[in-house]
C-alpha cells in the first residue's frame, strides 16, 4: 500500500522541485516547525537521496519569545531524525525598519542565504502554500500596488545569489498538516499566528473566512489562480519594459544621459510607468518606499508637463525634465 494522500501530493511537490535543480549539489529546507514547513522537510528527506542529493534543513531562531532557543533545538533534533543533514539553527536578530513582519522576514532570509552559501546549496525550499499566496493576494489588493503585487509570490526566486523554492504553492494548508498526521510529525503552533496585532493573522483569521462565507468556498483557490495569472501578465510588461528603458536611453543624448521623453510618451502607461520606477531605483531611490504616488508625478513630467521644475522621490532622489530629457540624481 502507498503513502497517505496527503504525504504522496507533498512529496510529488517536492520531486518536481528537485528536478530543476542541479544534480548531486545540496538542496536545503527552511524549517520553523509549523506544518508546512515539516511536512515540507520530511518530504524532502524522502525524496533528495532517491534522486541522488544531500539534503538538510536549517531553522532559525528570532528570539522574539521566551525559550526560541529551546525550540529551534527541536526543531533541529526533528530534522535530524527525518534524515537531514546537515541540520542546525541560526539565531538572528531582529530589527524594527519596515515593522515587525518585515524585519522579521529580512532576518530570516539574510541568515538563510548566509547558511546557503556557505554549504554551497543549489536551492532553499520554503513551505509557502495556496493559503499563504491567498493571503498575499489579498494583502497586495488592500495595498493598492499593482499588477505585481497582485501576481503574489513566486514559485521560484534569487535573492543575493540564493535560489529559493517553493513547492506547495498549489497544496492547501489542510494538506501539510495531514501530511504531518499520517507521518507521525507533531507541528508547533506559533503564538504569533494567532496574534491579531499582525496583519497577516487578521487576513487569515477574520478576512478570508468572511469572504468564503460571502461568496462561498473556493475563495483562496481563486485567489491563487489570479496571482499565477497575473504574474504572467506582469512578466511580460516588465520584459517589454525592459527593452523601452534600452530605447529611451538611446534616445537621449549619450553625452548627457537621461530618458528620451519623445520615447516614453510613445509608450503605453503600463509599461511608461515600469520605466520611469527602474530607473528611479537604479538612481537610488529605495525599491521599499518608491510608492505608485511617486511615479504617478514622475509620469506627469512625461505626459503633463507644464513647466514644473521636478519631483522629490524618496532617498533623496529628483526626477526632472530638460531639452527633451528625463533625468534622475541628486539635488
Amino acid at each position: 500500500m502507498g503513502p497517505d494522500p496527503a504525504v504522496a501530493a507533498v512529496r510529488l511537490a517536492v520531486r518536481r522541485a528537485l528536478a530543476g535543480l542541479p544534480p548531486g549539489a545540496m538542496t536545503l529546507v527552511a524549517c520553523s516547525g509549523g506544518a508546512d514547513s515539516l511536512a515540507l522537510a520530511a518530504a524532502l528527506a524522502f525524496e533528495a537521496p532517491r534522486s541522488g542529493r544531500p539534503a538538510g534543513g536549517v531553522t532559525v531562531d528570532h528570539g522574539l519569545q521566551d525559550g526560541s532557543d529551546e525550540h529551534a533545538e527541536r526543531v533541529v533534533r526533528v530534522m535530524a531524525s527525518l534524515g537531514l543533514d546537515p541540520a542546525g539553527s541560526v539565531a538572528v536578530e531582529v530589527g524594527t525598519e519596515g515593522g515587525p513582519e518585515n524585519a522579521a522576514r529580512v532576518a530570516r532570509y539574510e541568515a538563510l542565504g548566509r547558511t546557503a552559501r556557505r554549504l554551497r546549496a543549489s536551492a532553499v525550499l520554503l513551505g509557502h502554500t495556496r493559503d499563504d499566496q491567498a493571503e498575499t493576494v489579498l494583502l497586495g489588493l488592500a495595498r493598492g500596488s499593482g499588477a505585481r503585487s497582485l501576481a503574489g509570490m513566486p514559485p521560484s526566486f534569487v535573492r543575493s545569489d540564493v535560489r529559493y523554492e517553493r513547492p506547495l504553492l498549489d497544496l492547501d494548508r489542510a494538506t501539510t498538516q495531514r501530511a504531518c498526521e499520517a507521518l507521525g510529525l507533531k507541528p508547533w503552533d506559533d503564538p504569533h499566528n494567532d496574534d491579531p496585532s499582525y496583519t497577516r493573522v487578521r487576513v487569515r483569521r477574520e478576512a478570508l473566512p468572511a469572504l468564503q462565507r460571502t461568496l462561498g468556498p473556493g475563495v483562496s483557490e481563486a485567489l491563487a489562480r489570479t496571482a499565477r495569472l497575473l504574474r504572467d501578465d506582469a512578466d511580460a510588461l516588465d520584459a517589454f519594459a525592459e527593452d523601452a528603458l534600452t530605447r529611451a536611453r538611446d534616445g537621449a543624448s549619450a553625452s548627457e544621459g537621461g530618458l528620451s521623453v519623445e520615447v516614453l510618451e510613445g509608450l503605453p502607461k503600463a509599461v511608461r510607468t515600469r520605466v520611469l520606477r527602474t530607473a528611479a531605483i537604479e538612481a537610488g531611490s529605495p525599491a521599499g518606499t518608491l510608492a505608485a504616488v511617486h511615479v504617478d508625478d514622475v509620469d506627469r513630467l512625461v505626459t503633463g508637463w507644464r513647466g514644473q521644475l521636478h519631483v522629490d522621490l524618496p532617498g533623496g532622489i529628483r526626477a526632472y525634465r530638460r531639452c527633451g530629457r528625463l533625468l534622475f540624481g541628486r539635488p
